[in-house]
């Protein structure tokens, strides 16, 4: 158990040096922003996802940590979480829990269930927009970007 303590310990100095802020609710989440720059990080155990509003940030993250570490660097997540990661061609990135919802269904044996409609439409969109003003307000002072159509979310792991 010392050597996971030791090892988050170093991977938190390593961050903190890059001025990467460490999130009170989630000491694997990492983030930082400079001007319109947003770059995020999350770490699990010796894997690293990332994600970056602009190539330059993805760029300066990645030299950042080969600095530190050798890494490999596994391109474009395709899965994180049980979730598919499914990017269109604007760019938008859509987050898929079918195949997990699809694992639940037959570890449960639910396979003959009949569906039915829920309140929502199949297919919704939900937007910043659609959210109360206050949470609009608040979120957008945080993070006052998103990420762009150019940027990628990558996955590395350390060897």
């Amino acid at each position: 158990m010392q050597s996971t303590h030791n090892w988050a310990e170093n991977l938190n100095k390593t961050f903190k040096g890059y001025d990467y802020y460490k999130s009170s609710t989630n000491p694997q989440f990492y983030s930082k922003v400079i001007d319109d720059e947003l770059t995020i990080t999350l770490t699990w155990t010796d894997d690293i996802f990332g994600a970056s509003s602009t190539l330059e940030g993805e760029s300066l993250a990645k030299a950042q940590l080969s600095s530190s570490y050798k890494i490999k660097d596994l391109g474009e997540a395709k899965l994180i979480l049980e979730m598919y990661i499914i990017r269109n061609a604007s760019g938008n990135i859509t987050l898929s829990q079918q195949a997990y919802c699809k694992q639940m269904i037959k570890y449960f044996n639910m396979g003959g269930c009949v569906p039915i409609s829920t309140p929502l439409s199949l297919g919704i969109t939900l937007l910043c927009d659609d959210c109360p003003d206050v949470v609009r307000t608040s979120s957008r002072k945080r993070f006052p970007m998103h990420l762009n159509t150019q940027s990628k979310i990558s996955k590395h792991t350390i060897e």
